[in-house]
């Protein structure tokens, strides 16, 4: 068998493997005959490491230790993720914060209380497959790019890119190719030319040889030259209602996600390792954990959203397509630190 074959079939396994261990409809931690209040959280690529707090805080057992049961609500994209709560699905969207000034002009009130990233984490990579020639930005014209959706952070973030080095994004071809790890074969098969996604997919391409990788936001460094200073990352957020009515459960999240991201803070590869199922790891565990590496500094400290983080979103956003529409949108109301507040108190020592 040859070394491609067994590549792909390598993959194609790994990925099985990686669809099979999404999140248990329940935590596993409840312990039986013990009621918990249930809280649904919606989410796109939940094996990624873009939410590997909330994988920690499951595995862990810190949402268990807080009150609280989650219940996972996969979906393709963020942007299903954030429909889902809109329409009562779920309770919580753990997404990119730019999806707030989408969902603040749908409900008014719509927050994020607890962040979990401080950097998109996300990077664009280029088929290396023959035929494709690469030499400079400009070649990116006409190319077939994968993205999760057209209202998601994928897709934004290749916008940002490509508007930063002179291009539009009608210069290429945005195709919906979801987040689950299938999307490779969709780059294999050449259905597209390039892909936006979250880590470790992309890391395993690019180690693998399959992307080259043109454009990154996964470091503070990259970050900040993009947008010109440091803008939130992921988030969870709620409806205004919610956080009214349930404000014990919403408390109950913010101080798990940060109790994990504490412990990450000190944590060394073997521990993530041992915290993170073996079905994350995409067949690979030296990848995931080059992978994990390459992120270990854009995960967040405190769960606190800054308001000149939010302002410089806030600007980078409204230079997109359809911009103009964040004039209704008020900064300063898209989020609040009652709760991340909180938990950097009960979290400190």
């Amino acid at each position: 068998m040859s070394k491609a074959v067994w590549g792909r079939r390598s993959f194609l396994s790994s990925a099985m493997a990686w669809l099979a261990c999404a999140p248990a409809a329940v935590s596993a931690n409840v312990e039986p005959g013990r009621f918990l209040p249930r809280v649904k959280i919606a989410l796109a690529a939940g094996q990624s490491l873009y939410h590997l707090p909330l994988t920690l805080a499951d595995q862990l057992g810190y949402f268990k230790q807080a009150g609280v049961a989650v219940e996972w609500v996969v979906h393709e994209s963020g942007a299903k993720a954030a429909s889902s709560v809109l329409q009562g699905q779920a309770d919580v969207l753990s997404g990119s914060f730019e999806h707030l000034f989408f969902l603040q002009q749908k409900v008014q009130g719509f927050q994020a209380f607890v962040q979990t990233g401080r950097t998109p984490q996300l990077s664009l990579g280029v088929s290396t497959r023959p035929g494709l020639v690469w030499r400079s930005v400009m070649d990116l014209r006409g190319l077939r790019v994968g993205v999760s959706s057209l209202d998601s952070a994928t897709y934004w973030m290749t916008c940002h890119w490509l508007m930063n080095h002179g291009l539009l994004p009608e210069d290429v071809v945005f195709v919906p190719v979801g987040s689950a790890p299938q999307v490779v074969e969709s780059l294999r098969s050449g259905a597209i030319d390039a892909l936006c996604q979250p880590d470790p997919v992309m890391h395993w391409l690019e180690q693998k040889n399959e992307v080259r990788v043109v454009f990154e936001a996964r470091s503070l460094a990259a970050t900040r030259k993009l947008f010109g200073g440091m803008v939130p990352g992921a988030c969870l957020m709620t409806t205004a209602d919610f956080l009214q009515r349930q404000p014990e459960r919403v408390q109950a999240l913010s101080d798990a996600v940060v109790h994990a991201l504490k412990w990450l803070q000190t944590a060394g590869l073997t521990d993530v390792l041992k915290a993170v199922p073996a079905g994350h790891w995409l067949g690979d565990r030296a990848i995931y954990l080059s992978a994990f590496e390459k992120l270990r500094e854009s995960y967040a400290v405190d769960g606190i959203l800054r308001s000149e983080e939010v302002m410089n979103a806030w600007r980078a956003h409204s230079r997109l397509p359809n911009g103009s529409a964040l004039a209704r949108v008020v900064p300063e109301k898209t989020y609040t630190n009652a709760f991340a507040l909180k938990s950097r108190v009960r979290f400190s020592a």
